[in-house]
């Protein structure tokens, strides 16, 4: 997946907002809490990190291309890093992005989602 195609994916979706951090990491964030980061890797590819299931994380975990997210999934959380699309085609990823976005969105209060107009 392109920066680009990130970029515009995750903009596509309900109330997000974008910042760099980390770093000069690209997150994207709904109600101010993050559902996806991409970094530029040292051989120029993008590595896109997302939030998923406890399922989706124990199968997406062994899949080349993929592994548990630095950092986040080291302290228990179930976030996923895209590294290649290798067993994850572009369009996968962004079904899997979207989901991140459903997840995170979920987990914030009623006030904080009916502000963001998510129902």
């Amino acid at each position: 997946m392109s920066p680009q195609t990130y970029t515009a994916f995750c903009a596509s979706l309900a109330a997000t907002n974008h910042v760099v951090q980390w770093g000069g990491a690209d997150v994207w964030k709904v109600g101010e809490k993050v559902f996806a980061i991409a970094r530029q890797q040292a051989d120029g590819e993008m590595a896109v990190s997302f939030k998923c299931s406890p399922m989706a994380f124990d199968i997406l975990k062994e899949q080349p291309g993929l592994r548990p997210a630095p950092y986040l999934a080291s302290r228990g959380m179930k976030w996923i890093q895209w590294l290649t699309g290798e067993s994850m085609p572009d369009d996968a990823l962004q079904d899997y992005l979207r989901e991140s976005h459903r997840l995170v969105a979920a987990g914030l209060t009623k006030r904080v989602r009916a502000g963001l107009g998510l129902g």
